[in-house]
């Protein structure tokens, strides 16, 4: 049975309702030297953890405008991005206009069911955990470790609460009183979390690194 239209779904096709709307809400502004910026610290994070091969196909969780996609898919022999929002992939297909290797997917906001099993080399997923309960998080590495090929990669990250600045958005999310909270608030993750959810998902060789306010896992299928 197809699941009906997720709360997930609809805050983020509000929050995307324009490409300005998407882009601070994903990034936190609009300035496309700035994003561009962000894009290259995201795919030398990708290059120096799960490593980034021509040969890759490779698939977004959450993918939001194509930020990461954009500068990604040139490199690799194809590049999925999903995302919950159908306003968010709308907006990543005129960034991503002319490239050939590129294909788009909605998803519920709990899985990768359009995704077959064991069809991919590479799975992501970069500040989107921060906008999903904990069960959500853990769902989506299941998922990734079902639709990577033996071998395949995953990377996840989060604010790390443990980073004073990490623990500084997590009282400016606790100051919003319970009952406005939206169900995009940032929230943060630990080290420990993200290596428990690798670690129950079937992932070898789990590793972590924290940069700045970031904690970072990936690991291998």
């Amino acid at each position: 049975m197809t699941p009906p239209p997720t709360d997930y779904q609809d805050a983020w096709n509000r929050l995307a309702a324009t490409p300005e709307s998407a882009l601070m809400h994903v990034a936190g502004y609009t300035d496309e030297a700035e994003l561009a910026k962000s894009t290259d610290i995201s795919i030398e994070l990708l290059r120096l953890t799960v490593g980034i091969l021509p040969t890759d196909a490779f698939l977004e969780i959450g993918c939001g405008v194509g930020r990461v996609g954009q500068q990604l898919a040139p490199r690799v022999r194809r590049w999925i991005g999903c995302d919950v929002s159908t306003n968010m992939l709308q907006h990543a297909g005129q960034r991503l206009l002319g490239l050939s290797n590129v294909e788009l997917v909605p998803i519920s906001g709990y899985d990768l069911a359009p995704i077959p099993d064991a069809s991919l080399d590479a799975v992501y997923c970069t500040v989107v955990f921060m906008h999903l309960q904990e069960w959500d998080r853990f769902a989506y590495v299941k998922e990734a470790y079902r639709v990577l090929k033996p071998g395949g990669r995953f990377f996840c990250d989060n604010a790390n609460l443990e980073s004073a600045a990490g623990w500084e958005v997590f009282l400016a999310s606790a100051a919003i009183p319970a009952a406005q909270r939206p169900l995009h608030i940032s929230r943060c993750s630990t080290v420990p979390e993200l290596i428990c959810y690798l670690n129950k998902a079937g992932f070898q060789q789990v590793q972590t690194i924290c940069p700045g306010v970031w904690v970072i896992a990936w690991g291998v299928k």
